[in-house]
């Protein structure tokens, strides 16, 4: 293509001046029109090697020649205007109006991820249809509406980019070409169960990709937000998302209408047509009235893992997925992150127009410890494990882990059988196994299988490689989680110091590691060395991630912890205090998080005995959990949990009582008999009756709860005997002295032995 400087001018008319974005097919620049004296933005789709068949280049030409014209055409105050079109040098380029403002896209960077204010989703929402109607009208489908192809101008307009380009790979066959390369055309976040199983596109498909991408604007994250394309496609199929009002509980309630019904499965079952969302948003606008400023519509910051929805239909079995064969191996491509869309980017001039453009492996290719000695297995195999695998993580992310362990130990087995038990796939699949196993609550059985990938991955890689430390560090956690501290002290101290010896002392891991450390210091009753580190982790993550960010804040919680264990609690309190309002301000003020911090406020105010101001908080609480989460929710129940506990404060027994049992009940249906939760529930039951004088049916409750931890945690665990120490009291309180006496003189020895 000659001189770099020669490159950059197009037909002697357009001078390239600095490469402005980078999407899947092609390149947008800021250039100069010398002939008119004018900025413009030039498209440049992919350079096209030899390899291409002469037939393909003519049909691409003409069809690209066609598209182009089509879009020339289009005169709407939403849509960008194309000015020119054309090709050189074998690079087909579209000549378009240069846009001052940021795409949709670009706007949730900035913010951090958060939602847009109501105003400006509605007034997006509102342009948008009607660019659409315009378009439609014509009969002109977009293809690829998504956040990143929507610019929002400086003085509110709001304008939609890129007609043509999507239609023009779909209709030339250019995306399963694509597709074969590791290239996906299309966003899977944005695209329409029907564009997902290939049938025929009309209008209604982007009237669903709208629906997308104001789901993400109003709440923060798409629909169905997940890392695998397939999870993502499967959601889009067959997965009905969760109203965004749960999410943004501010948001108008026919916005959230509108939204969900241009989300329906079926084309037929979406509004008529793009008008029509217009004239119901018009329609909505005029009796909807603010109750709070947008800036504090804050419910998702940029760190945050967004829960994905839950299935109202069970997915397809993942070993058989049902998915159209173009999406095999499909990567997610961009979300509403930047990425595709116009964002300004230093100028590559060494690089000519283009550079190369390579697709980005899959990953690097890994082999087991003798390769030669296995034979290669199927690609095909191959392929059906890593769907798999990720089918499993979606099973995760949706809260489904025991589903989720079944799939990550049956992947794990056929991987070790095709690649050996050393490959670090088959090790990401028994690391992925234990982590389900440590989520439903079988520690034991996860401790063992971490201690697997930890020997795996220290043969491969090395002791103190990143990933074996990581799973050295889940080994640390599983051990205190089943009470064993001293040694998860040694292990965290051992991994720390590696940490700090490959990464240095400020690195994000190094002080994740030492966050946890003095989590478990703690445990060990070595609470001023634990409020020592939590502090010093807690200034460390303020100064490299910021005061406000969520790793920052949670160490702020472990510090309140530590100060209440330390009997502290004016200081523990003001420390929750300032926590839950960092959060409000910046994950929102019902935000699980927030709530949670919150709850620890209510914790400080019952220690410090101000009981009814946490009365108020605890009811004020419950309604949130309940409108958030639903009244089974764990956290929901905890609030209760925490409003019994202090009705008991201010000796209001019989209302305790009725709470602790109301509670109790609901654990033990949603969590099961003997879960930790449900345990703590029993023991309040049991409180709340002797402080009745009820010591008969207290004793049955004491020895029940005291039966079940020895059970799950084991004789010398210190909740275990916490219960038998409760039992010997309650005895003491039926004048069972003797009895009495020869457990207290039990539970002494065994706190010893333990």
């Amino acid at each position: 293509m000659g001189e770099t400087r020669d490159v950059r001018l197009i037909h002697g008319r357009y001078r390239l001046l600095d490469r402005i974005g980078r999407g899947g097919m092609g390149e947008v620049w800021r250039a100069r029109d010398e002939s008119l004296g004018r900025h413009v933005a030039v498209k440049c789709l992919k350079p096209l090697g030899q390899q291409r068949d002469p037939s393909f280049m003519r049909v691409l030409r003409e069809r690209f020649r066609r598209e182009a014209r089509v879009a020339a055409g289009l005169q709407h105050r939403g849509i960008t205007v194309v000015h020119d079109f054309g090709e050189y040098e074998g690079i087909l380029y579209l000549v378009m109006e240069l846009l001052e403002g940021k795409n949709l896209s670009q706007l949730l960077e900035e913010n951090r991820h958060h939602p847009l204010a109501v105003d400006d989703v509605v007034d997006v929402a509102e342009q948008i249809a009607a660019a659409l109607a315009y378009t439609h009208e014509q009969d002109i489908v977009h293809r690829d509406l998504k956040p990143a192809n929507i610019v929002r101008l400086t003085d509110g307009t709001a304008k939609i980019c890129d007609f043509g380009i999507a239609r023009l790979g779909h209709d030339i066959g250019f995306t399963a070409r694509l597709t074969g390369t590791g290239i996906a055309m299309g966003t899977p976040h944005y695209m329409s169960p029907e564009q997902i199983g290939g049938t025929q596109v009309d209008e209604r498909s982007d009237l669903y990709s709208l629906g997308c991408v104001l789901y993400e604007i109003a709440t923060g994250a798409p629909p169905f937000d997940l890392d695998d394309a397939w999870a993502v496609l499967v959601g889009h199929r067959d997965t009905e998302p969760e109203p965004p009002r749960s999410h943004r509980p501010d948001l108008p309630a026919y916005v959230d209408r509108i939204i969900l019904d241009l989300l329906a499965k079926e084309p037929d079952e979406r509004p008529r047509d793009a008008r029509e969302v217009g004239r119901r948003i018009a329609a909505g606008r005029t009796g909807y009235v603010p109750t709070v400023r947008a800036a504090q519509i804050v419910p998702y910051p940029a760190t945050q893992v967004v829960r994905s929805p839950q299935p109202r239909h069970e997915p397809r079995n993942p070993q058989e997925p049902r998915l159209p064969s173009w999406t095999r191996g499909m990567t997610t491509g961009h979300k509403a992150t930047g990425g595709s869309g116009l964002r300004v980017t230093p100028p590559d001039s060494a690089a000519g127009l283009s550079g190369e453009w390579i697709p980005r492996p899959a990953g690097p290719a890994t082999t087991g410890p003798d390769p030669a000695e296995r034979p290669a297995p199927a690609p095909e195999l191959l392929a059906s494990l890593l769907s798999r695998h990720h089918a499993g993580l979606s099973l995760g992310r949706a809260g489904r882990w025991a589903e989720a362990g079944e799939v990550h130990r049956a992947v794990a087995a056929a991987r070790e059988g095709a690649l050996g038990p050393d490959h670090p796939d088959t090790l990401a699949s028994r690391y992925e196994a234990a982590f389900s196993l440590s989520r439903t609550g079988r520690a034991t059985d996860a401790l063992r299988e971490y201690r697997r990938v930890v020997e795996g991955r220290a043969r491969v890689l090395g002791a103190e490689h990143p990933d074996t430390l990581g799973a050295r560090q889940e080994v640390a956690y599983v051990l205190g989680k089943l009470g064993r501290h001293p040694e998860a002290h040694q292990a965290y101290t051992e991994v720390l110091a590696a940490r700090e010896r490959a990464m240095g002392p400020d690195h994000p891991d190094t002080l994740r590691c030492r966050h946890n450390l003095a989590f478990n210091l703690s445990r060990l009753g070595r609470l001023e060395e634990s409020y020592r580190m939590a502090s010093q982790v807690a200034q460390a993550r303020a100064r490299v991630l910021g005061p406000d960010h969520p790793d920052t804040l949670v160490t702020r919680c472990e510090v309140g912890y530590t100060l209440g264990q330390l009997g502290r609690w004016s200081d523990a309190l003001q420390t929750y205090r300032e926590v839950a309002a960092a959060r409000a301000e910046t994950l929102g003020p019902a935000h699980p998080d927030t709530l949670a911090a919150r709850y620890e406020v209510g914790i400080g105010l019952g220690r410090l005995g101000r009981s009814a101001e946490a009365l108020v908080l605890y009811r004020d609480l419950i309604d949130d959990r309940t409108r958030v989460s639903g009244p089974d929710n764990p956290e929901t129940l905890r609030a209760r949990h925490g409003l019994g506990v202090n009705l008991g404060r201010l000796a209001r027994w019989e209302e305790a009582l009725a709470e602790a049992r109301d509670v109790r009940a609901i654990r033990e249906r949603v969590l099961g008999p003997d879960h930790v939760d449900t345990l703590v529930s029993r023991r309040e039951v049991a409180v709340g009756l002797g402080w009745l004088g009820r010591w008969r049916d207290a004793l049955i409750e004491y020895r029940g709860v005291a039966d079940a931890r020895e059970r799950v945690l084991g004789e010398t665990h210190p909740d275990t005997l916490a219960s038998r120490n409760d039992e010997a009291h309650c005895l003491e309180q039926l004048g069972r002295g003797a009895e009495a006496t020869e457990l207290y003189g039990r539970v002494a020895a065994q706190r010893r032995r333990g």
